[in-house]
């Protein structure tokens, strides 16, 4: 079997486990690639992104930073915009990737700011 293929059904089996215990809430989801991270606040009863933030965008771009410093800075500016939005209570779907790294401080910055999961 590819390695692709086990990530892919990794991330289904976690995310099928997610949504049929947590059926009201929004969730968060985390893409990462070797240079960039993103998250976004999904509602998945209308199939819409409500919040989303990424080290892509200009404010952080600018910025020489660890991954780790950037991943703590995403998680501060997701959670400031989702409390703008009056979504403090969600669940983390970290998909195929390890609690571990630039995920676990992603997490731990978006609880620090006042996010419940």
């Amino acid at each position: 079997m590819k390695k692709l293929n086990k990530k892919i059904k990794r991330t289904k089996r976690n995310r099928k486990k997610l949504k049929s215990v947590n059926g009201s809430k929004f969730r968060i989801t985390v893409y990462k690639s070797l240079k960039n991270i993103s998250a976004q606040i999904i509602n998945d009863s209308l199939r819409k992104t409500i919040v989303s933030a990424s080290s892509t965008e200009k404010e952080l771009k600018k910025t020489k930073l660890k991954k780790i410093e950037v991943s703590n800075i995403l998680g501060e500016i997701l959670a400031k915009r989702a409390i703008e939005k009056k979504i403090d209570n969600v669940y983390f779907d970290r998909g195929g990737y390890k609690y571990h790294g630039r995920v676990k401080a992603l997490a731990e910055s978006l609880r620090k700011n006042g996010i419940k999961f």
